[in-house]
C-alpha cells in the first residue's frame, strides 16, 4: 500500500527540515575547526563539494521548468478554448502582481526608513571605480524588450528564460485553442508531457533534504554564525519586513478563501521550505505546480498564472531591493529625499520585470539603481557576505506570493476545487 500525497509531504517536509538543521551544524563544526589559515584549502575544497550538491539539484529541477512551463501554459489554454478567458485570468493576474509589487516596495521603503539600519555604520565614500565584482548593467528599453520576447524558442528554452517560453506558449495555446479539434492531438501530446514532468519531480524531490544540506553547510562554512551577531540588526529587520508581508499577502487571501487558507499554507510549506533552502525560487516551481493543484486550485489557471508569477510577482525580491539601496546610502551617510525614494519605486517596479532566471537578479537590479541614483555601487560589497542567507528568505516569500496569486485567481474564476 502506497503512503497517500499528504503524509508522504510531511515526511518529505520533515526531511529538509531536519536537513536545514543538519546544514547548521556541520557548516558552524566545520568553520570552527577550519577557520585559521593553514587549513582554508581544506574548507575551500569541502564547500566545492558541498557547491556540487546543490548544483546538481539545481539542474535537475531547471532541466524540468522549460518542458513543465511550456505544456502546462499551452494546455491549460487549449482547454480554455477562448482568446476572452485567458485575456481575462491574465489581466486578473497582473493587476494582483503590480499590486502586490506595489504593497512589497512601499513596506520595504517604509520599514528601512523606520529602523534606518545603515546608519550606524558611518562608511568613507570610496573610490568612483571601486569594482563590485558584479558584471556591468545599464537597463536599457531595448535589453528589457530582448528579455520578454524570444528570437527562438530553444534558446529561450535553453537558458530557462522563463518570461519568454510564457510569450511563445502564449501564442503557441491560443493558436492550439483556435484551431479545436485539428490540435486535439498536439494538446493530447503535452498533456502526457506535463504528467511526465510532474512526475519527473517527484523523483527529484527524493534529492532535496541532500541539497538543502549541502546549500546550507556551504553558507555558514564559508561565513561561520558569526556572521548573523555582526549584521544580526539588518537580517533580524529584513525577515521580520518578510513577515510583514506573507502576512499582508496571506490576510488578503484570507478574505476570500476564509479557513481554506490553512490548507493552503499547509500545502505550500514544503516548497517554500525548499525555497528557502537552497535560495532559489525556481527549485521550488515543479513541486509547488504540484501542490497548489492538490490543494484545489485549477490546473488551466495555475498553467497561466504561476509562469507569470515567475516572471512578474517576486515580492520578497522587491522589498530586498527597496531595502538594499536605502540601506547602502543610509551607510555612505547619503540623503534620499522623499521623491528621489518614489522614483526609486518606481524604476525597480519597471526594471525588475523578468528578472526571475538571471542568477543574481536582484543584485545586478540594485547595482543598475545605485548608479542611477549617483549611490556607490561598491555599496553592495557590504552585503555580498549575506546576500545568500537574505536570499533564502526572498525566496521562500516569492514562492508564497506567488502560491496567494495562483489561489487567488483561482477563487475569482470559481474554478476553486
Amino acid at each position: 500500500m502506497h503512503p497517500s500525497p499528504k503524509s508522504q509531504s510531511n515526511r518529505q517536509t520533515l526531511y529538509v527540515i531536519i536537513a536545514l538543521l543538519l546544514g547548521v551544524a556541520v557548516g558552524e563544526g566545520l568553520h570552527l575547526s577550519l577557520s585559521d589559515a593553514a587549513q582554508q584549502p581544506l574548507l575551500a575544497q569541502i564547500i566545492a563539494v558541498f557547491a556540487v550538491l546543490t548544483d546538481i539539484f539545481l539542474r535537475l529541477v531547471k532541466m524540468i521548468i522549460a518542458p513543465l512551463v511550456f505544456a502546462t501554459l499551452v494546455v491549460g489554454m487549449a482547454k480554455m478554448g477562448d482568446i476572452d478567458t485567458v485575456g481575462r485570468i491574465g489581466l486578473k493576474a497582473m493587476l494582483w502582481f503590480f499590486s502586490a509589487s506595489l504593497v512589497s516596495l512601499l513596506l520595504g521603503m517604509l520599514l528601512v526608513n523606520v529602523f534606518e539600519p545603515g546608519l550606524s555604520l558611518h562608511i568613507a565614500l570610496p573610490a568612483a571605480d571601486a569594482a563590485t565584482g558584479l558584471p556591468a548593467t545599464k537597463a536599457t528599453l531595448s535589453g528589457f524588450v530582448a528579455h520578454i520576447f524570444p528570437k527562438s524558442i530553444f534558446e529561450a528554452m535553453a537558458s530557462n528564460e522563463i518570461l519568454q517560453i510564457v510569450v511563445f506558449s502564449l501564442f503557441f495555446g491560443i493558436a492550439c485553442a483556435s484551431l479545436g479539434e485539428l490540435a486535439q492531438p498536439m494538446v493530447k501530446l503535452l498533456d502526457s508531457l506535463a504528467h511526465i514532468m510532474l512526475k519527473i519531480t517527484s523523483y527529484v524531490m527524493h534529492y532535496a533534504p541532500v541539497a538543502v544540506f549541502a546549500a546550507m553547510a556551504a553558507v555558514i562554512a564559508q561565513q561561520g554564525l558569526g556572521v548573523l551577531l555582526s549584521y544580526g540588526v539588518f537580517i533580524g529587520e529584513f525577515y521580520l519586513g518578510l513577515l510583514l508581508l506573507c502576512t499582508l499577502l496571506g490576510g488578503f487571501t484570507a478574505l476570500f478563501l476564509r479557513r481554506r487558507i490553512f490548507s493552503l499554507i499547509r500545502h505550500i510549506r514544503e516548497p517554500m521550505l525548499l525555497a528557502f533552502g537552497t535560495a532559489s525560487s525556481e527549485s521550488a516551481y515543479p513541486k509547488l505546480l504540484q501542490q497548489l493543484e492538490r490543494f484545489g486550485c485549477d490546473e488551466k489557471v495555475c498553467g497561466l498564472v504561476l509562469p507569470l508569477g515567475y516572471s512578474f510577482n517576486l515580492d520578497g525580491s522587491m522589498m530586498y531591493m527597496t531595502f538594499a539601496v536605502l540601506f547602502i546610502a543610509q551607510a555612505y551617510g547619503i540623503d534620499m529625499p522623499l521623491a528621489d525614494q518614489l522614483l526609486m519605486l518606481l524604476v525597480l517596479l519597471l526594471t525588475s520585470k523578468g528578472m526571475a532566471g538571471v542568477p543574481r537578479a536582484s543584485l545586478l537590479v540594485i547595482s543598475a539603481t545605485l548608479s542611477m541614483f549617483k549611490i556607490p555601487e561598491a555599496g553592495l560589497l557590504l552585503l555580498l557576505g549575506i546576500d545568500q542567507l537574505l536570499d533564502m528568505g526572498r525566496s521562500a516569500t516569492n514562492v508564497f506570493g506567488n502560491s496567494m496569486a495562483s489561489a487567488l485567481v483561482s477563487r475569482w474564476e470559481k474554478a476553486l476545487k
